[in-house]
């Protein structure tokens, strides 16, 4: 278990409604190793037996939706990908699918609705912006107001994870945290999502997660329900380099 820095836990409350995680979100949410942008890493998780909605389906040698410069920043050695597809440029709404690379190829999960940030996605993310990043990043910890419920990643448990406030829309922000799985956008990986290192600076934001939705778009997060979050908290190992592939659909077809 990572032990969170009181002093990160501090900072990460007071800028939550300024970056990262701070705006909420209810329905869907989800970067990792860098190729599509110079600020990633990677990880990834699964458990000793998968759980029923994380079923395999049909492999395809290729994850469908992913062009020529998406699938080559897919590092070679991910074998889970979490993908997040944006219904557009400027949309909050989107879709997770949780993908495991086999020998036959990778094959896909359950589809799942989720939530980005409220003016969709950028490919020059910065703080406050509003929308989430676009790219591939690592997914190396994790953390939580609520108890590990067995995770194979690295997972701080603590207060630090309380959800104030209101989303965009009105909706109670309580229980977002409940479950967080840190994008390694703009941070270290290897520490607690509470952690305040941003390696480009503050100024290109930090605080990407997946956490639980709250029923209304994001400040640059991804969010899915509370039962997807635990199932990818369950899934996601990493020995197997996991990795969140993120943007809006056309931009993930490049």
């Amino acid at each position: 278990m990572i032990t969170h820095r009181p002093r990160a836990a501090v900072l990460l409350a007071a800028s939550l409604l300024l970056t990262g995680c701070g705006g909420g979100a209810t329905a869907a949410s989800g970067p990792a190793t860098a190729a599509a942008a110079p600020e990633a890493s990677a990880a990834s998780a699964t458990p000793g037996a998968p759980a029923p909605s994380l079923s395999l389906e049909v492999a395809t040698r290729q994850i469908p939706g992913l062009g020529p410069r998406t699938l080559a920043a897919v590092p070679s050695g991910a074998r889970q990908a979490v993908v997040v597809t944006g219904q557009g440029k400027n949309s909050p709404r989107s879709t997770v699918v949780l993908y495991r690379r086999t020998e036959a190829g990778w094959q896909a999960g359950e589809s799942w609705p989720a939530h980005n940030a409220l003016r969709g996605w950028s490919d020059h993310h910065m703080a406050g912006d509003l929308h989430s990043p676009i790219g591939v990043y690592g997914l190396s910890d994790a953390g939580g107001l609520l108890r590990d419920p067995g995770t194979k990643l690295p997972y701080d448990h603590g207060v630090g994870f309380t959800a104030p406030g209101t989303g965009f829309e009105g909706e109670s922000l309580a229980g977002s945290f409940d479950y967080v799985i840190a994008i390694d956008y703009n941070r270290e990986p290897g520490t607690s999502p509470l952690d305040w290192t941003r390696p480009l600076g503050a100024g290109r934001g930090g605080g990407i997660w997946l956490h639980v939705d709250h029923g209304g778009p994001t400040h640059g997060c991804v969010s899915v329900a509370e039962e997807h979050m635990k199932e990818l908290l369950l899934a996601l190992d990493p020995a197997l380099r996991p990795v969140v592939v993120m943007g809006d659909h056309a931009s993930l077809a490049r």
